[in-house]
């Protein structure tokens, strides 16, 4: 067992299911001979060639249009969208063609493609690099949106994106790429698409978030256990569609107080989904008003006012004192 962070983890990964599974390839631009941007294929086009470790031209709509044909051809393409912020380019061939494949053939046809793209802020990067637009791909029907919060999490669920049989959009969260390390077996026990973890139980609260701010809000929840001695229950989400509607309103239901912690903006963003969710199946359980922390309803700004943009970890228990108190 290694103690390695989340690149290392998705890179390991790739190795091993690269070897395994012939189908199985790598494109997107310079995923190749430079290894990826932030070197997560690092290795892959040494080890298994240019037919298997496609560098791409600067084109997001031709890597997926090219991708889905190659999974409807009974390829297994995994593509890298370089940054989120590029990916909106290829969103005609994900809503109008993989997304809606299965559909369209009455299940003759499906898309098993996984389109990984490094999302959210936290890495001084500039314009179009900093978005966190989940929202975008778990709204469009078809396709499917995990997003890992950890080097242990990653690498299992990149696999089961792999196997899965329809469009994956598999979203790392940038600033958890290096920040941290964990030990990660070797072989990684899956992690089923749709199915969230509970990584504390408690009965006070329940804590909702994904993604790069797991560990602000851990950091966040650790703090108030030592202020107040409450008992929150914390849930990574981990799949954003598939919701896991279940583990939510079973532990909304038996804290009766919630609070969501989201790296996306406000308005219209993931955690105002969840809570039409708990409104529809937890709503005569709340104590208290479900309450939200989020970043604020305008552009990412540059990294010089970044880090005041971000749900910090004071907000966060902030917010879940005052949610406490209702």
């Amino acid at each position: 067992m290694d103690k390695i962070n989340m690149v290392q983890s998705l890179n390991r990964t790739l190795h091993h299911i690269m070897e395994a599974d012939e189908k199985v390839l790598v494109m997107g631009e310079d995923v190749g001979l430079n290894g990826g941007v932030f070197r997560v294929t690092d290795g892959l086009y040494q080890k298994f060639g240019r037919q298997r470790v496609i560098d791409s031209p600067i084109a997001e709509s031709a890597i997926l249009g090219t991708a889905i044909g190659m999974a409807i051809s009974g390829l297994k393409p995994v593509i890298e969208m370089q940054f989120s912020g590029f990916s909106y380019l290829m969103m005609h061939q994900l809503e109008g063609n993989a997304s809606r494949m299965r559909t369209r053939s009455r299940g003759r046809f499906t898309v098993p493609l996984v389109i990984r793209m490094p999302y959210g802020g936290g890495v001084r990067a500039l314009e179009h690099h900093s978005e966190s637009k989940e929202v975008y791909f778990a709204h469009t029907a078809g396709v499917k949106v995990v997003i890992p919060s950890s080097p242990s999490n990653a690498g299992a669920l990149l696999k089961t994106a792999i196997d899965d049989p329809d469009p994956v959009v598999f979203m790392e969260p940038k600033r958890s790429y290096r920040s941290f390390k964990e030990e990660v077996e070797d072989e990684l026990p899956p992690i089923p698409i749709g199915e969230a973890q509970v990584l504390e139980i408690g009965e006070d609260l329940t804590v909702i978030s994904w993604g790069a701010m797991m560990q602000d809000t851990l950091k966040a929840v650790k703090k108030l256990k030592a202020e107040t001695g409450a008992g929150p229950e914390v849930i990574d989400l981990l799949t954003l569609s598939p919701m896991d509607a279940e583990t939510i309103v079973h532990s909304v239901s038996k804290t009766g107080r919630c609070v969501i912690v989201q790296e996306a903006q406000k308005s219209f963003g993931p955690a105002s989904e969840i809570i039409a969710l708990i409104n529809d199946h937890a709503l005569m359980y709340l104590k208290a008003p479900v309450n939200r922390v989020t970043m604020y309803d305008v552009p990412v700004p540059l990294f010089g006012r970044e880090q005041m943009y971000f749900p910090s970890q004071d907000r966060i228990l902030r917010a879940m004192i005052q949610t406490l108190s209702d």
